[in-house]
């Protein structure tokens, strides 16, 4: 399928080998727990995508990104969904990164080390409920002499076997006044940081979707970024870019899964013409619509950028179950019987529901945009 050959391409050129890898692995053994997908992510340079070429990555940009991800996603579902979690957090980083005196000394130096040490950032950001506030942290942080002593907890937090780097959305509580949001960067192996059960699916499970606690975790000050009177928009600007990178990667993830299904459906020559060519234009539908927001994208996402790109996550969230259903009715009740991996895929796809925000949070403030108005999200 032409959409799908193109995204492999844009794959093979920043991950040579990784679809090979990943496609002779069987696919129940690439989505379990313990599957070696994201070892074969970092082994093929998937840490670096997005990361620029002066810290040593491939510098991608966002069309080249979003296809990568739709690629990925076509293989491997829990893969495209542990590793949105990594391209967004350095997306959100390195936007800091390219401004002078936005990140201290030793952020820039941490960031400098990610590509030649191959390390692999989980996000302690939104948790798994949709309609929750997506900015407020659920770990605390108490400031103590040299930093903060962190508390709370992430669950589910997509990588937690596999992070070198945990980024946690923290709230300062200090001895009055409100609590501050900020950003910690916490090394995965630091003491009172631990990782337990959590996922009980078995889709997606190769994601490593498990609770991270962290008790007392001791947090210098130079690794939180704080806004600061000298910069207020630090952490605005870094959520607003955050946010419309997941949300465009993680929905191109759900994608792929939903696009291998129409490709067997086409190869095998399944239903009629006129089944397969309009199942074929409800994909490539849904893929233009996420492609507009990736060419969209500039160096400083904005509100607008926000709104364009949850138009598209709804719109696709829309569309996936009538795109899978449809594919596995075509492909028929044999390929059902035979094989639970198409089934599996399809069901995968529908996890996109479950990422923030739900609907209910969305609609208000993107109603309020629609007519003018400012786009908060809460």
């Amino acid at each position: 399928m032409r959409s799908l050959d193109a995204a492999r391409a844009v794959s093979e050129r920043y991950h040579p080998g990784l679809l090979k890898e990943l496609a002779e692995i069987p696919y129940a053994e690439r989505e379990k727990p313990g599957s070696p997908i994201i070892d074969l992510f970092r082994i093929h340079g998937g840490v670096g995508l997005l990361i620029p070429e002066e810290y040593g990555g491939h510098g991608a940009n966002p069309l080249d990104a979003l296809h990568t991800q739709f690629a990925l996603g076509s293989l491997s579902p829990s893969l495209a969904a542990a590793v949105s979690m990594h391209h967004f957090t350095v997306a959100m980083l390195y936007s800091l990164a390219s401004a002078d005196g936005r990140l201290t000394d030793a952020q820039s130096e941490l960031l400098r080390r990610v590509v030649p040490d191959q390390r692999v950032m989980a996000s302690g950001w939104a948790e798994g409920r949709t309609e929750q506030n997506i900015l407020t942290p659920s770990v605390t942080a108490r400031p103590v002499e040299g930093g903060y002593l962190l508390s709370g907890s992430k669950k589910p937090c997509s990588l937690a076997h596999s992070m070198s780097l945990l980024t946690a959305s923290i709230a300062i509580h200090g001895l009055e006044g409100d609590p501050e949001l900020a950003l910690a960067l916490v090394p995965a192996n630091a003491p009172g940081l631990s990782v337990h059960p959590f996922w009980g699916n078995d889709l997606l499970a190769g994601a490593e979707s498990d609770e991270v606690r962290l008790e007392d975790v001791f947090v210098p000050k130079e690794m939180v970024v704080r806004a600061g009177a000298d910069d207020p928009r630090r952490l605005d600007d870094l959520q607003t870019a955050g946010f419309v990178w997941f949300e465009m990667l993680i929905t191109a993830g759900y994608l792929g899964a939903a696009a291998s299904l129409v490709e067997q459906v086409q190869e095998r020559e399944r239903g009629s013409v006129q089944e397969r060519a309009a199942l074929g234009v409800e994909l490539e539908a849904a893929l233009s619509l996420l492609e507009g927001v990736a060419r969209a994208i500039g160096p400083e996402p904005d509100e607008a950028s926000v709104a364009r790109v949850l138009v598209a996550r709804y719109a696709i969230q829309n569309a996936l179950p009538r795109i899978t259903s449809q594919s596995l009715e075509l492909l028929g009740g044999l390929d059902f019987i035979r094989s639970s991996g198409h089934a599996l895929a399809a069901a995968a796809s529908g996890a996109i529901a479950f990422h923030p925000p739900g609907r209910g949070a969305a609609a208000e403030p993107l109603l309020r945009y629609f007519d003018g108005g400012p786009l908060v999200l809460a």
